[in-house]
């Protein structure tokens, strides 16, 4: 949700927000972001731990940040996100302020509040951006959205029940109803 404006904010203005009062920076426009309900949490939780795991057993050197984690999409200080979870492979992104470019991977779980934000702002920015691969994860509708913007671009629609193949892990599957 959009909160009311009337000037354009600037990184500054992101990083000087009050203490727990959490938003995203996009075009110049401060985007509120309401606590998440326990089923997002949980996606989350998982989400962090299998990939983690997963990461970890294939000695891989790509990192898993659960948010709040900050992305600074471009690296310009002008758009400022906090994805749900992110997957950075390139070490050199990684600030003490989180990271500086577009991750590899970016998984976000729609919230009332945040289904217009992830499926249309955000989803042009990551794809502009350079972020490799975006799921967009509806625990309503019990469907998840995929989009590969590397190579030949691709979207396709999954089920909790189907078996998701992560385009950046090669052996990599999901099934979300095995995580909740």
């Amino acid at each position: 949700m959009q909160m009311p404006q009337e000037r354009i904010y600037t990184s500054e203005d992101y990083w000087n927000l009050p203490e727990g009062q959490r938003a995203e920076l996009i075009d110049g426009k401060l985007y509120a972001m309401a606590p998440p309900n326990r089923i997002h949490q949980e996606l989350v939780h998982q989400f962090d731990k299998l990939i983690g795991n997963y990461i970890d057993s294939a000695h891989g050197t790509c990192k898993v940040y659960p948010a709040p984690f900050a992305v600074n999409l471009t690296a310009n200080d002008k758009a400022w996100v906090e994805p749900d979870i992110s997957i950075i492979c390139d070490k050199d992104k990684l600030s003490d302020r989180g990271c500086e470019g577009a991750p590899d991977w970016i998984i976000e779980i729609l919230s009332p509040g945040s289904t217009r934000t992830d499926c249309a702002i955000k989803l042009f920015k990551y794809r502009t951006a350079g972020v490799r691969e975006y799921w967009i994860v509806n625990p309503i509708r019990k469907m998840v959205q995929t989009y590969i913007f590397e190579g030949e671009e691709d979207a396709n629609i999954y089920s909790f029940d189907d078996e998701i193949p992560v385009y950046i892990f090669d052996g990599l599957t999901i099934k979300i109803s095995d995580l909740l």
